[in-house]
């Protein structure tokens, strides 16, 4: 028969058992690791996006805004260059040379980049050349500075679009600037106009109708 301190033993030892284990300092359950932000982990690309995403909307912004007036001197308009002789279209498609080295040609294709709204890149062209003609260095510092301002400033919204290696030579360049700052950028521009836009300038309603003038028309006597 078991004594009295023994029954008492058995008694509370289940209680004990239904106790859940304790667990000791090192083996306590691991606080919850916040989770990561996305945003943290890809912080470059996320600015990166936003930038780009603004720098088109300024870029649509110019099909109903009229951009600022430049500070540079006006540009020639288009309309008060001379026609084209049929001679002078017909060799606009020869090359993409002979086209820029024709004022009427210039003319004509700087109205077609408005309606592609990528005028800046002939008006970026043009401001080069008169620069590249400037020999008053304090006259090319202030027309240096305002291309910067209108074409290379990423605030501008005729900005021009540039890699990063060109920019960075034109921001050294920008120190001391000279007649030729900008001669890596005008070619770039250059580039691109004549692989992305010429060939569409050709095949498009204006250059057709161009060449249409120059055609002799039928004579509608018998």
């Amino acid at each position: 028969m078991p004594t009295p301190h023994e029954a008492e033993k058995q008694h509370t030892e289940p209680e004990e058992a239904d106790k859940p284990p304790s667990m000791s300092s090192h083996e306590a359950a691991p606080l919850a690791t916040p989770s990561r932000n996305p945003c943290c982990l890809c912080w470059w690309c996320c600015c990166s996006c936003s930038w780009n995403q603004e720098r088109r909307h300024r870029r649509r912004q110019r099909a109903w805004q009229a951009p600022p007036e430049s500070k540079l001197q006006p540009l020639p308009s288009c309309e008060t260059c001379a026609p084209p002789s049929p001679e002078d279209v017909q060799s606009w498609a020869q090359s993409f040379d002979k086209l820029m080295h024709s004022s009427a040609g210039r003319s004509v294709f700087r109205a077609f980049l408005r309606t592609e709204f990528s005028e800046e890149n002939m008006l970026f062209w043009l401001a080069c050349e008169e620069l590249k003609a400037e020999a008053n260095q304090h006259t090319v510092d202030e027309k240096a500075r305002l291309i910067y301002e209108d074409y290379v400033s990423i605030l501008s919204p005729r900005e021009v679009s540039l890699d990063s290696r060109v920019r960075e030579g034109i921001n050294r360049k920008m120190q001391e600037p000279s007649a030729h700052t900008f001669d890596d950028a005008q070619l770039q521009i250059y580039t691109l106009m004549h692989r992305d836009s010429y060939p569409r300038f050709l095949s498009s309603p204006t250059y057709r109708a161009l060449l249409l003038q120059g055609v002799p028309q039928p004579s509608s006597e018998a």
